[in-house]
């Protein structure tokens, strides 16, 4: 099974340039801990950590990599922090089609491995994900190879690959499969509020459609580092902020506003708010998370969470289902593992082992 069966409500890909490696169709998972132990009984996660590359990223990849391949494209620019580079990476080994990647400066070395497991090129530049002035920079120059015939530029974002990002919709859509009686609130970490905006715009044509009767409140999670949509959303401001970031939650570190005017706007429409959460508190969810509900998930997917147990705390969570999506698997950043597990024992000589048991 694929993203493929939402084929109708995607943009059109020839059958014949459909790639795919199984995304979609992620677990929904009831708390057994975190939730009852914080007063909020149905709490659930969403599992996209069993995407085939380890991040919901997969279902934005799956969609973009097929329409390369439908308009005949022989080589993708692309940029990431970490999961879209992989995904795509992954995509289009299956297509066939080369791809070099421009990285952000602190991109978690084990996410730059997948990608070069997949057979990507990579660049990690300075200061790329730190300043919004060298993201733009960068976004120029790499607009200007894309340009060139048989290149095409895909970022994991609506304002740069709406094709692609129409993929992440079908988190709304399967979300409204698995809770056919509605979720209250749907958590999402914002990196440049993609993942924010197209929950909200699947579910808004889920209930366009006659598909669903009420839909949930969009609440973005950002790290206090990194808070160009959270921040004003919490604010009430009308206006997503280009920032200096300082957090050190990769995935999310990304100072220009990308999708944020549209993701602030969409969450406040959907009457979600702006959650903003410290670095620390992101870690200690990560770690809780493994510890208590088995989910072993890499800190951004963590953010969500994070961000849940804040708000709760607060009493700004209304009765109902409330939907924390888990976006990537904690392989993809085992420095941040680190920082949960103690080290590792040295190697037992068989007689030592057997004597102290």
């Amino acid at each position: 099974m694929s993203i493929w069966r939402w084929a109708e409500m995607l943009p059109t890909v020839p059958l014949s340039a459909r790639v795919t490696l199984g995304e979609g169709s992620t677990p929904l998972l009831r708390s057994r801990s975190i939730g009852p132990k914080a007063g909020i009984p149905e709490l659930y996660f969403k599992l996209e950590t069993t995407n085939p590359s380890g991040s919901y990223k997969d279902r934005f990849g799956v969609v973009a990599v097929s329409d390369a391949l439908a308009q005949g494209k022989r080589r993708i620019i692309a940029t990431s922090s970490g999961n879209t580079g992989a995904a795509l990476a992954a995509y289009s080994a299956v297509a066939g089609i080369p791809v070099e990647i421009a990285i952000v400066e602190h991109a978690p070395p084990d996410k730059c491995r997948q990608m070069l497991a997949y057979g990507a090129r990579l660049h990690r530049i300075r200061g790329f994900g730190v300043t919004a002035d060298v993201d733009r920079q960068i976004l120029g120059a790499l607009q200007s190879r894309a340009a060139l015939p048989g290149n095409m530029l895909l970022i994991s974002a609506f304002k740069f690959c709406p094709v692609g990002m129409c993929g992440v919709k079908t988190i709304a859509y399967e979300l409204a499969e698995q809770l056919p009686g509605g979720a209250s609130h749907v958590f999402c970490c914002a990196g440049g509020g993609g993942l924010a905006l197209a929950t909200a715009l699947g579910y808004a044509e889920l209930k366009a459609a006659g598909r669903v009767q009420r839909t949930p409140a969009i609440e973005c999670v950002q790290p206090v580092g990194n808070a160009t949509i959270a921040g004003p959303l919490a604010r009430g401001a009308a206006q997503a902020e280009a920032v200096r970031c300082e957090t050190r939650i990769s995935g999310l570190q990304v100072p220009s506003v990308i999708d944020g005017q549209e993701a602030l706007t969409a969450c406040a429409a959907s009457d979600g708010t702006g959650h903003l959460v410290q670095d620390e508190e992101v870690w200690e969810v990560q770690a809780r998370l493994a510890r208590e509900e088995g989910i072993f998930c890499e800190p951004a997917a963590a953010t969500p969470l994070a961000g849940a147990l804040r708000a709760q705390a607060e009493g700004k969570l209304r009765a109902g289902p409330v939907v924390c999506v888990v976006t990537g698997i904690g392989f993809k950043d085992l420095a941040a593992i680190d920082r949960m597990v103690p080290p590792l024992e040295p190697v037992w000589e068989l007689d030592a082992w057997l004597s102290g048991t």
